[in-house]
């Protein structure tokens, strides 16, 4: 079973029911993780707003960068590309900021953090990559 302790069932039914993601941690770097996962988002019909305070003001993908989470808002899925570190803070504005889930990237876990939002009513994904669970789960974009 995966860290999250979810089923697939769970992840089709985060992604297949989500539209505005903020992508927290997005780089305008070509070659990181976060700038491919969020055109891959895109290129699915996902609503997404890159969040960097760094590059705020920038765009990526065709989307301007915000400086924070409650500048992406209204929002249904943070996607974290940071470090454990800064989960429960993150935690706790996507709880605040009413996100239904907030999905935690491939080496990003934070039990205490990821507990806190279930017991808010957010579903966490955690130590999984949206771009590597929607082909493995089948899902196609909409048309």
């Amino acid at each position: 079973m995966a860290v999250d302790g979810l089923s697939d069932r769970s992840v089709r039914a985060v992604l297949a029911g989500t539209r505005r993601i903020a992508v927290v941690g997005a780089s305008a770097s070509p070659w990181r993780p976060s700038n491919g996962v969020m055109g891959f988002l895109l290129r699915q019909g996902f609503d997404v707003t890159p969040v960097n305070p760094r590059i705020a003001g920038q765009t990526l993908h065709g989307r301007v960068v915000v400086e924070s989470l409650a500048d992406a808002a209204p929002l249904e899925m943070v996607d974290v590309f940071r470090a454990p570190q800064h989960v429960g803070a993150l935690m706790e504005e996507a709880i605040r900021l009413g996100a239904k889930a907030v999905w935690l990237q491939l080496g990003v876990i934070d039990e205490v953090a990821a507990a806190a939002g279930r017991a808010a009513g957010l579903t966490v994904v955690m130590n999984r990559c949206p771009a590597i669970e929607w082909p493995r789960l089948g899902l196609r974009a909409p048309r």
